[in-house]
This record gives structure tokens, sequence and C-alpha cells, in this order.
């Protein structure tokens, strides 16, 4: 039958299921057929921290969000055209996302009076009018499977139900054009040793395209054109990936071995196995039993003259933070990863949030200072493992890299650069005798400064004379030599600080995007809150409102020009993942009174409330109150600060 087939500039989807209904999996498989086509996107996975949390509960629901268009992308989308709903919990937990018009697919056969009993539905909503405001197509998803794969004998009929997600996945494909030759590939790889498992997966995806050209519940496709993007290739990459890519690249351009020393933790894990799998590129990944030992591994091995890296959240930063300070002491090189996540304790495991800023600021005793940066977007974090990699060797320091759940899990196509395009982070050891004793003889100073970066020699063990001491009681300058003088403690604590400080003569200026030049408010993020800024920004800007914009990467120290830029505005929204640490830092350094923007949900910024944020504060209003569902605690503006 000839159906109808519309052309669209940008769509969201989202799946939603149980734990176990492969949503996640899914979601990546369209991703990667999307991306191949050209299309521009991003992607926010939420799922819950249990491993399997009780089938069909609303803290079960699992589901995987994408936005894909024919232009550029700056988020995951603030609510879905489309949502695939598995279960009625699944129906239940997103429904409030979904706008009016939009459409549900949702799997019949789970909505039971069992089913529904558990998410607290007295009546079926697919049958009781309750979505009529939406566009429903009821398809029983489950039992189409099952008997699309009816010649499978060797299955039981729960292998069967399980490749419902394989048939959801090819329904949509059909509906948005997208191919399947991809997935077909990866199934193959995944279920090359279970050829009847492969064969009924491939049947299921087959059999939901068929499903989709055949029906007549479905009348329409979509289609939506690639991107114009520049030249180049392009993968699918999120940030956990692009982050462990970034760190080996830059070992490389440095030429030296990357060690990791990692104690698994959600979400940072990922990045620990895609390096464990690259240690044909001299990668060595050390999972020690905790936090601790993890970081002291990463710390030995920078001792050693590798560049010792290790993964954390926010809890894992708590334990690490004597052994940072040793590193501080040590002047060592050394990357801590700080993929954060809801806090305080344990937190929201799987949730995002931009927790941790001061406490990579100040989370160790004395003064200890650390350069912090902190990637923009899931591709970015490849860039940004290779500028933390040049300011750990350049500088002899600790430092910080802030990821979050949102980049980490995240995806978004990356452009792969060249080799010519990647920054030299050649690394020169000390090899000799730095200096002369009283009588004249060759001597080597461990604490001997270069001029430019106030870092301190790197001298690998066994180098022949060039034995030093080391350790976290405070050191003599020069010399290396312990010393409890106080003279001395205070100049190598200011030494310290002032090589923290040189970094700010090697990142460049904060750029500013106000295309009018005649903006009078700034919004300025960090971290994540890129996409959802930009996009807001747009919106407002196609209003004829003038907006300028800024982001900070470098959070210790700011760009130079970081005060200059403040003050040219008459106001600055400071959106932030957390209660208002960066307003705090620039007011305290600044002295300009910023406005702080703040949610701790445990998802990302919507454009909507960005944009009505800008334009409340545009016209006057210092006191900017977002709609919530409480008002009193999530979403606040306070000019004065902690809310």
């Amino acid at each position: 039958m000839s159906k109808n087939v519309e052309k669209l500039d940008r769509v969201v989807i989202r799946f939603a299921g149980d734990s176990g209904d492969g949503m996640q999996l899914t979601g990546d498989r369209f991703t990667s057929e999307t991306a191949a086509l050209g299309n521009d996107l991003s992607t926010l996975p939420n799922f819950p921290a249990e491993i399997r949390a009780p089938q069909g509960t609303l803290p079960g629901v699992s589901s995987f969000q994408l936005h894909f268009a024919d232009h550029d992308v700056l988020t995951p989308g603030d609510a879905p055209d489309v949502l695939v709903a598995m279960n009625p919990a699944a129906l239940k937990a997103n429904l409030r996302d979904l706008p009016r018009g939009a459409t549900i697919i949702a799997n019949t056969d789970e909505f039971s009076k069992r089913n529904l009993a558990k998410v607290g539905y007295a009546a079926n909503p697919l049958e009781d009018g309750s979505l009529e405001s939406w566009h429903v197509h009821p398809v029983a998803l489950t039992s189409i499977t099952v008997e699309a794969l009816a010649a499978f004998d060797s299955l039981s009929r729960k292998d069967k139900e399980r490749a419902k997600n394989m048939f959801a996945l090819g329904l949509l494909s059909w509906m948005y054009h997208r191919p399947t030759t991809g997935t077909e590939s990866f199934l193959e790889k995944k279920f090359g040793s279970k050829p009847d498992i492969l064969a009924a997966n491939l049947a299921a995806l087959k059999a939901g395209l068929n499903y989709g050209e055949t029906t007549e519940d479905f009348a329409v496709s979509y289609e939506i054109a690639p991107a114009a993007m520049s030249p180049g290739t392009y993968r699918n990459i999120t940030g956990n990936a692009a982050l462990a890519l970034g760190l080996v690249t830059a070992a490389h351009r440095a030429g030296i071995p990357l060690v990791l020393g990692s104690y698994p933790i959600t979400p940072a894990s990922d990045i620990l196995h895609t390096l464990s799998g690259l240690k044909r590129y001299g990668v060595t990944t050390l999972q020690a039993e905790d936090e601790i030992a993890g970081i002291g591994a990463a710390l030995g091995a920078s001792f050693g003259g590798a560049i010792g890296v290790t993964t954390t959240s926010g809890p894992g930063v708590a334990l690490k933070s004597e052994t940072i300070g040793l590193g501080v002491s040590l002047e060592l090189p050394l990357v801590i990863v700080d993929v954060q996540r809801g806090g305080p304790s344990t937190g929201l495991p799987t949730k995002t949030e931009q927790s941790d800023l001061l406490q990579a600021m100040f989370g160790r005793n004395g003064e200890s200072p650390v350069p912090i940066i902190a990637p923009k977007s899931p591709a970015d974090c490849f860039d940004a493992a290779l500028e933390a990699v040049r300011i750990a060797t350049a500088y002899r320091t600790p430092v910080f890299l802030l990821s979050d759940g949102y980049l980490a899990n995240g995806s978004e196509p990356w452009s792969i650069p060249s080799v010519a395009e990647l920054p030299d982070l050649t690394v020169e050891f000390a090899t000799e005798p730095n200096d002369t004793d009283d009588s004249g003889q060759p001597v080597f100073h461990p604490f001997l400064r270069d001029e430019a970066t106030l870092a301190r020699p790197w001298a690998v063990p066994g180098t022949p004379g060039l034995e030093h001491r080391i350790g976290g009681i405070e050191k003599a300058n020069i010399t290396g030599n312990i010393s409890y003088d106080p003279d001395n403690h205070d100049l190598m604590t200011r030494l310290r600080a002032a090589k923290v400080e040189r970094i700010a003569d090697t990142i460049g200026d904060l750029e500013v995007d106000d295309p009018s030049g005649e903006a009078r408010v700034l919004v300025l993020g960090w971290g994540s809150t890129y996409g959802p800024i930009a996009a807001a920004a747009r919106s407002v800007r196609n209003t004829g409102a003038k907006v300028a914009r800024a982001h900070l990467r470098h959070l210790n120290p700011f760009p130079a020009n970081t005060g200059e830029v403040l003050r040219r505005y008459d106001k600055v929204l400071v959106p932030e993942m957390n209660m208002g640490q960066l307003a705090l830092l620039l007011r305290a350094r600044f002295l300009v009174d910023v406005h702080s923007f703040t949610q701790v949900r445990g998802l990302p910024f919507t454009t909507v409330e960005l944009a009505d944020a800008i334009v409340s504060l545009a016209s006057g209003d210092d006191t900017i109150a977002p709609d919530s569902t409480d008002a009193t605690t999530d979403r606040v503006v306070a000019k004065g600060g902690h809310p």
C-alpha cells in the first residue's frame, strides 16, 4: 500500500520501558543509524541506579531520548515528540514530559490489570479516554514479536519476548527512514556464537519494519535530511568514550605511557572499561581494591615517568583527597577525572549534577590549589582530556577534569581530528644535574623551577645522578630537603599557588558570543550547561532580543579577562546544576553580583526554562523563580547567592 512521506526538520524520540526491556540498546542502535545518515543529534540516556528494580514499577523505568535534525542540535530536546512506552510504568513516568498532540506508541500486551495496579492506574489509560489529547498507537509489540518468531522452536516464549525491543526498533526505523544495516552487523557480532538468538533478533527487526509498511495504523512516515556539517570523518561518541580516547591520544602526543588507577563507580566506570581494551596503545589499567589504592597507583606511576590518571565520581573524590594533596606537595602530574553525579553521599548515582566544583576547588587540607577544567559536550571531552594532560605535564600538578553524567552517557557526532591538528605535548624529563653545590660540583635540585611555568623538573627514578627526596612533609625550596622553617613553608605555599595562576598565561581569553554587540545581559556557564544555554540564547535572539553568552572551560585559574567580561554587562546570569557554586566563586573573586539560576533535579536544563529566565532577567526581574512542582525547593534564582 502507498503511504505518505512527510519531511521534518527535527524530531525528539524517547524509548521507555522496564530496565530489562533493552531501551538503552534500542536507543543506542537507533542513534548509530541516525548518525550514519548524517543527522546532527544529541542523546539523553536515563536509567535507575538499581541493577534491576522491581519489574513494571516506576523506579524500574529506563529511558533513552534522542533529538536529531537537519541542522545543528544543541540539546537532547526539551520534550519528546514520540514516546515508545513498553508498559504502563513507562507511560506514567514519562507522560508529564509529553506535549499535547505528541505521538504515543504503547505496547498493549503489558497493560494488564496487574501491571496497571503496580503504578496506580485504576483503569487502562489506553481505553478510558484520558489520552485523547495525544496521538496514541496501541500495538501488541510482545505478542506480534512472539508470533513473528513462531518458527524458532528452540527458543522459549521468554526468549522470544526479549526480542520485542528489536521489533520496536524496526518499526521506528521504518517510521523515520533509518537504515538497519549497522544494527544487523552489531547483532551478528554480539550473537554470532548463538545462531538461533541472532536469527530471532534479525527476524524481529525485520518484522517491525514490515509491520510499519503494511499496517493501516501508521499511514505516514517521516524523513529528516542530513545536517550541514564541515567536511571530515565523523563517528557517534559518548563523553566517556571521547574522554578515554583523549587520554590515550594525549599520552601518545606526550611520548609517555598512560597508567589508569581506578575503582569502578557510576557514571565513570565506562572510562575504565574503554581504556582496559586499549593496552596495545601503551595503556596500563589497574582496577584497584578501593578509591585510595586507585589514586595511589596513579600517583606512583607519575613518579615513575608515566601520566597517571584516576577516574571517579564525587564520593570517590572524597576518598582520594589526601592523595591529591600529596600530589600537590610532590608537584607531579596527575589527572583526576570526576564524572559528577547527584549527591551528597550515594545521592543519585545514575543522574547528572554539577555537584563537585567546590569540592575540586577546596576539598583538601591546607593550601593546595589545583587546576580545574570542564568539557562542554560529549565530543569536547576528547579535547578536554588533551588539555588536562597538557597542564598536568607542563606544570607538574594534579589537574581536575570535571565531566558529569549527562556528558558521560550522552552522545553526539564527533569529527575525528587528524594527527596534524593535535597539539604537541612532548615531555622533557630531567636527564642531568641542573645546579652546582658550594664546591662547584654538579648537583640535581628537585625544586629549582622553570622561570616561565614555575614547574619543578620531572626526574624519572633511576636516572644516574638525579637521586632526590620527595614526600608529603614540606620540602625546602631548591634543594628539596625536609624543612619546617616558617618562611620556607610560606614561600613554597605561595610558589605552588603562583604556579597554578601562571596557567592563565596559556589558556587564552574568555570568548563572548554577542552578535549584536549591544547585549546588556550575559549568560555565563560551565560544563554541560553549554548546550542548553546556547539553545536558549538562540531562542531568545529569534524573538529580536539581545543576549550575550560565554562559557568557561577553565575554572581554576579563570581566564585572565574574566573579570573584565563580567563587568562589561549590566546583568550576568549563571545557570548551574547545583546550588550556585560557580556563582559563589565569581562573586568572591570579582565582586560582581551575578544572578544564580540553579536546579538540582538530576536532569539537564531545558531550553524553555533558561530562555524564560533570560527574558525575565532582561526585563528587570532580579529574583526570578521558574515554575516548579515545589516552588520552595527545586529551581531557584537568587540574587543573594545560595537560597
